[in-house]
């Protein structure tokens, strides 16, 4: 199973998206560590999970992570939340790849 995750650091007041097959707890411990200390994650300590989406595959994860950076928009990203059916509709989406 791949999972599609969003963290959000309120240090910095930004959401993070990126997908795992690990657990989410190992990854979201792999950014707080600064595994990637390059990367966007190491410029926050707090990162929290805000939102997790299991996909069938990773090619459906990989599609429905693209289409959530697209967005680029806070706002979209809140909204998965606060409406699952969004969470569904998108998914659904993505089903076929």
């Amino acid at each position: 199973m791949t999972i599609v995750y969003i963290l959000y650091s309120r240090k910095i007041s930004r959401f993070y998206s990126g997908i795992t097959s690990l657990s989410v707890v190992e990854r979201v411990h792999q950014h707080l560590e600064k595994h990637y200390p390059n990367k966007f994650t190491g410029h926050a300590d707090d990162w929290e999970v805000f939102l997790t989406i299991e996909c069938g595959s990773l090619k459906q994860a990989r599609s429905l992570e693209r289409h959530i950076k697209r967005m680029k928009s806070s706002i979209y990203i809140r909204n998965l939340k606060k409406y699952p059916e969004m969470v569904e509709k998108i998914r659904n989406r993505f089903a076929s790849f």
